[in-house]
């Protein structure tokens, strides 16, 4: 069976309105209109950057108790937590490296490990 939803946490959070802090989520893969209609949204074709926010609203499915995710939520993220999943999309989609650079907690070793891409086993 495809896995199309991948679960994360934040490195920070989004906090609500209601002060209550949002770590855990759900981000769902994209498909070719997550990527293509944000291209005709004003707010993209007036800057550009903008287009991550968008994207990220599309896939993102859940974040903490918010069920409903829509750009101004995505605005609200602290700058690590944009960051992190914008690194997030890119691995899960296969758009980014597949290997992550890791540092052995016994030996200090640094090492390279291949990530399997989704749908791989």
């Amino acid at each position: 069976m495809l896995h199309t939803e991948y679960e994360f946490t934040l490195p920070t959070g989004y906090v609500d309105a209601e002060g209550n802090l949002h770590r855990e989520g759900v981000m769902r893969l994209a498909t070719a209109a997550d990527e293509i209609l944000p291209l005709k949204d004003p707010r993209v074709q007036n800057n550009p950057a903008y287009l991550i926010i968008i994207l990220l609203s599309r896939v993102v499915t859940r974040l903490g108790a918010k069920e409903v995710i829509n750009p101004k939520v995505i605005e609200g993220l602290f700058a690590a937590d944009l960051a992190y999943l914008q690194d997030f999309y890119n691995r899960i989609n296969g758009n980014g490296a597949r290997t992550l650079k890791l540092l052995c907690p016994h030996c200090q070793q640094g090492l390279e490990v291949e990530l399997d891409q989704p749908g791989e086993s």
